[in-house]
């Protein structure tokens, strides 16, 4: 019997020479037997052995790949036809497990090595959405249509897929996480082999792949986990879940029990599945909350969850163990430092989480309608804000499935619900853009923000790609940004450094600059300035600078190659120089004009003369 890492107890159906091997848990059972194509459905034919530990088992000869089976299980009256909670395989028609060979695909890419997470730049993507014909837009992808878009993905810049979750889910459209089989693939993607072949492509490619796990809760509808072997109490789900006030969620009273061994173990099984099998260059663990604390308040100690959070340091731990150099991510939102801190030192273990403290203030004053609302010193924050001190521990962004639904819509429709695809629209979201791919962290992309996507994110409706045509400046823009984040171009090496310096800071007009770098110099110290009004801002502005000598615009969200009725107020390729006039703590500045609602960023081609001089906090322009 094939004994794995993601499932040490050969749990499931595996396949034996000549046979299939069953084990299901069901304690509370009387009697357990399966059925299947291999026995006419017979539960006559082939009942299982009860073993010490409540774990049933038989092999069946002549049980084969590709054949359908169930297990029924009584308990006392009860009879219940149950899938198997350990299925690899789900029939895309009858909902019935699937014995699956783990051997017939043939992998032709040798696994990925994981890019430095200081080179990382995500794409959140939900492959139902992501329809490459560009025609039906009914949220019918597939995988076959995300592999046919990997080579305009690479074009782009994107290096790592945040892929929403892929696990089987009982309605016809899903985001993926009302998931009913954690072990199986949602057939109407493609299923196991259809995924093996994506992970494979993207990795031909050079891009990693990370997939969302979702263990804080499962369903809630036709879920077979549910009262699994007929056991209950108080009306709940049975061994698989609380059976008490804990098993509340925001979406059903369907909480795994955290402290239940076998569940614990069920829960490791499940995430360590990706990676070992499957390939996947890392894990986002959601709403990790949930899993910490029974009712999402953190303030109220009485309702932590300590077998949550002990549960999740060691799948992390076991992630480290088996898998180094995969990438575990957290979605807390809670902003607590204690997510990513080692394991060793109390933490839980993951290595980046998304950053609530980044997307909301700068989403926030974008979308604020006039620019006196807009707080300079809300947004520097969200710049300069870091976990532990390590800018790599945030995944930061302006866009995500949950920010452009929920109630609420894409950032251009919030930045201009009159006009998602106009001026203001544009611009804004651009600037946001332009944040996430200048500021610290791991800056992470939402499909088709990069297009100017508009509406809300729904499963049922897919990507509009005609906006690629209809968009293709804001698209070159985007394309733009990621290559000089990952320094594509050996210009912007600063935008891949740990160190930010926010050096000019002006309230009255909304225009920030921070200084970036990694060990500076030439082709490396990084100039960035960004202007939250709608007013250009005219030559006499004076800016400091970390060394003289001629700086180069390598980036102006305002050029009219962007799009047509854009002001090009500093086109790309000119340059300023900067003369020994102390200004912001540096000794060097010059004079800029930067655009209304618009980012630049500079850098130099060859390193001029510095001062040693640079403050702790930036000097308020009156």
């Amino acid at each position: 019997m094939k004994v794995s890492i993601h499932n040490p107890r050969g749990m499931g159906a595996i396949l034996t020479d000549g046979a299939t091997r069953f084990r299901v848990w069901a304690p509370h059972a009387d009697r357990v037997a399966v059925v299947g194509e291999f026995n006419e459905w017979d539960a006559g034919k082939h009942p299982l052995e009860r073993g010490e530990d409540g774990v049933w088992s038989i092999e069946v000869p002549g049980a084969h790949a590709g054949q359908q089976y169930q297990f029924e299980i009584r308990n006392g009256d009860k009879r219940l036809r149950k899938n198997d909670a350990y299925a690899r395989q789900i029939h895309a028609e009858k909902a019935t497990s699937v014995i699956y060979d783990d051997g017939t695909y043939k992998w032709t890419s040798p696994e990925l090595a994981m890019p430095p997470w200081n080179e990382l730049v995500l794409y959140e993507l939900h492959v139902g959405t992501f329809d490459s014909q560009g025609g039906r837009r009914d949220g019918s992808g597939n995988f076959d249509k995300v592999i046919a878009r990997l080579p305009y993905l690479k074009s782009l810049g994107i290096n790592a897929l945040q892929v929403m979750p892929l696990m089987a889910f009982p309605s016809e459209r899903s985001w993926g996480y009302s998931l009913t089989n954690p072990f199986s693939v949602e057939p109407s993607y493609g299923g196991p082999d259809g995924l093996k072949k994506l992970v494979d492509v993207a990795h031909a490619l050079g891009i990693a792949l990370i997939i969302d796990v979702v263990i804080n809760h499962f369903g809630p509808d036709n879920l077979d986990l549910w009262q699994y072997d007929g056991w209950s109490e108080n009306g709940k789900g049975g061994i698989y879940f609380y059976n008490d006030q804990r098993a509340w969620t925001p979406w059903g009273e369907n909480r795994p029990d955290f402290g239940r061994g076998e569940v614990r173990q069920y829960l490791r099984d499940s995430a360590l599945l990706w990676l070992e099998e499957f390939r996947f260059d890392g894990l986002r663990m959601d709403a990790t909350l949930f899993i910490r604390n029974s009712r999402g308040e953190e303030n109220r100690p009485e309702c932590d969850l300590p077998e949550g959070w002990t549960l999740m340091q060691w799948i992390n731990d076991e992630v480290e163990r088996f898998f180094p150099g995969r990438l575990l991510i957290a979605e807390d939102l809670q902003r607590s430092e204690w997510i990513t801190k080692p394991v060793s030192e109390g933490g839980l273990g993951y290595h980046m989480q998304w950053d609530p403290a980044f997307c909301y203030p700068v989403r926030q004053n974008v979308i604020a309608v006039a620019d006196e609302s807009r707080s300079m010193r809300d947004v520097a924050h969200a710049i300069e804000f870091t976990y532990n001190n390590e800018p790599s521990q945030r995944v930061i962004y302006s866009d995500s499935h949950d920010q452009d639904a929920n109630g609420q819509s894409r950032l251009p429709q919030q930045v201009d619900p009159n006009d998602p695809e106009g001026y203001f629209a544009r611009k804004r979201s651009s600037l946001a853009a332009g944040l996430v791919l200048t500021s610290p962290g791991v800056p992470m992309l939402f499909e088709g923000q990069e297009f100017l996507e508009s509406g809300w994110f729904r499963a049922e409706t897919s990507l509009d790609w005609g906006k690629l045509r209809t968009h293709s400046g804001i698209n070159r823009l985007y394309r733009d940004l990621v290559h000089l984040r990952r320094n594509l171009f050996g210009v912007t090496r600063g935008l891949m450094g740990r160190s930010v310096h926010l050096h000019h800071f002006n309230e009255q007009d909304k225009i920030l600059g921070f200084h970036r770098w990694d060990q500076g110099g030439a082709r490396d110290d990084v100039i960035v300035l960004a202007c939250f009004a709608n007013r250009e801002i005219e030559r006499d502005y004076r800016v400091g600078f970390p060394r003289g000598g001629r700086w180069l615009i390598r980036f102006n969200s305002d050029w009219k190659g962007y799009s047509r009725d854009f002001h090009d107020v500093g086109s790309p390729g000119g340059a300023i120089d900067a003369a020994p006039e102390p200004r912001d703590g540096f000794g060097f500045s010059a004079t800029v004009r930067i655009p209304a609602y618009g980012l630049l960023i500079l850098s130099q081609d060859e390193a001029g003369p510095t001062v040693e001089s640079q403050p702790d906090s930036p000097q308020e322009v009156a």
